[in-house]
């Protein structure tokens, strides 16, 4: 029966006294070299929604100065009504239909009313900024969201899927569904290097434990952010197109999802084909909405164009303590049809709620946004400092093939039976939830046996 010599040249085969040391022997080099490839081959797509997504955090200020102009109005007097805003907002764009009306959220500020138009992207809206009490247009700007502008949207997308579209959504999925295994490989690594750095020279023997201050520096501050990168992690995938998918399904599957209210109505609301008679009926919905316990400052309203159902009103505040309560409407009768409110969401839905703004930048505003702010640059930093490490240890072109041979694969194969099959169904497990990880771990171990067989080609020609 072959032993591992014959299936990987090169491989160091000395039997080990302990099980320990056989563990330690095959399990530190393949984290290791898992934790390698990460950072040189998805190091990239982690860096760049590191970036990005820092920014994102950022930005909000950074547009309160931008369009200043756009968002402030009169402070003084009192505010006319939300069909007067409407129709001084019609007037500049008398052919879109109306989609929600945002009022001002407090004195000084001024309203959005929002238009559904073709040639914005999907979740878009065209947003007419109303001065509230001299009905004067403060600006006519794009907005996404809960009040992202157009440069946040730019940002956003870069985040998300690098101004590529749908394609472009597997860049942040790939960064995403690697960054918790590479911080978890990477406090293994820690953990291990640990205990063996002064009795392992079988590990040493391959080089297994790097040395120097970069190293330490690199583990120092991975430890440092590892709950923050799981958390990036994490959340992340929930936006994410295939992982987030079976996210949603499991969701779903466990009464996990967030409450939303009913708007189905028993008896249809008859057609008002007058615009100035639907504006009207804002008013009506923001004060029955108002009696109902809706009282943020950040609030949308929302028309239905179909008699069957009603119109909503939810609070759009994700800061702390969070204000996300949204009721239905009657527009006929004014009458409340259902009601959602947040502190009656089951934990998850919280948890839910709380992961997302938080990733965001917006849960406890300021203090928030820099705790992003500093996880993005400390990821940054770290990917940094590992290609700087792999660059001063690369392999030089003499250096032995024996030491150019210990790949993934090789590792793998010097791992029991057991555990080689136990990695295999983990790996099987996580490629099916995680399916872009999945993909690019078989790109890995391509990459890696065709590395694998090239430094077995060049041993055997040495040899001759």
């Amino acid at each position: 029966m072959p032993n591992d010599s014959t299936l990987t040249p090169g491989v160091n085969t000395r039997p080990t006294t302990a099980g320990k040391s056989e563990t330690a022997r095959w399990f530190y080099p393949l984290i290791l070299r898992l934790h390698f490839y990460i950072g040189l081959l998805v190091g990239p797509f982690i860096l760049v929604a590191a970036l990005s997504g820092g920014l994102y955090a950022i930005s909000p200020q950074f547009e309160d100065m931008l369009y200043a102009s756009a968002l402030n109005g009169e402070a003084d007097g009192d505010p006319q009504s939300l069909a007067a805003q409407i129709g001084a907002a019609r007037s500049v764009v008398p052919d879109l239909t109306l989609a929600a009306v945002r009022p001002a959220p407090e004195p000084g500020k001024t309203s959005r009313i929002m238009f559904s138009d073709p040639s914005l992207d999907i979740y878009e809206h065209r947003a007419i900024f109303v001065d509230p009490i001299t009905l004067e247009i403060k600006g006519n700007l794009a907005v996404y969201g809960t009040g992202a502008l157009p440069l946040r949207i730019w940002i956003d997308y870069l985040h998300r899927n690098l101004h590529l579209g749908e394609f472009g959504r597997h860049y942040s999925e790939l960064a995403a569904s690697w960054l918790w295994i590479a911080a978890l490989g990477g406090l293994t690594l820690w953990i291990m290097g640990r205990r063996k750095r002064n009795q392992a020279p079988a590990l040493r023997a391959t080089d297994a434990i790097p040395s120097g201050q970069r190293r330490k520096r690199h583990a120092a501050l991975g430890l440092t952010l590892l709950l923050g990168f799981l958390f990036l992690s994490v959340t992340g995938l929930t936006w994410s197109k295939w992982a987030g998918g079976n996210i949603a399904d499991l969701r779903a599957a466990l009464d996990w999802g967030t409450p939303s209210v009913n708007a189905q109505l028993d008896t249809p609301t008859p057609a008002v084909s007058d615009q100035a008679q639907q504006a009207a009926v804002f008013d009506g919905v923001l004060a029955v909405a108002r009696n109902a316990g809706i009282d943020a400052g950040l609030l949308e309203i929302q028309p239905s164009n179909d008699p069957q159902r009603a119109w909503k009103v939810r609070e759009i505040d994700r800061t702390w303590p969070t204000q996300v309560d949204s009721v239905a409407v009657d527009p006929s009768t004014f009458g409340i049809v259902d009601q959602a409110n947040f502190v009656d969401f089951p934990i998850a839905a919280k948890l839910t709620r709380w992961g997302i703004d938080l990733h965001m930048g917006t849960l406890f505003g300021v203090a928030n946004q820099l705790l992003m702010l500093g996880l993005a640059l400390g990821l940054c930093t770290m990917i940094v400092w590992g290609y700087r490490m792999w660059w001063t240890r690369r392999p030089l072109p003499r250096a032995s093939s024996a030491t150019k041979a210990t790949r993934l694969t090789t590792h793998w194969l010097r791992a029991p039976i057991s555990a080689r099959l136990l990695i295999v169904i983990v790996t099987a497990f996580l490629g099916w939830a995680l399916p872009v990880m999945g993909v690019s771990l078989a790109a890995f171990l391509i990459l890696d046996v065709l590395l694998m067989l090239y430094y077995a080609r060049q041993t055997a020609r040495v040899s001759a």
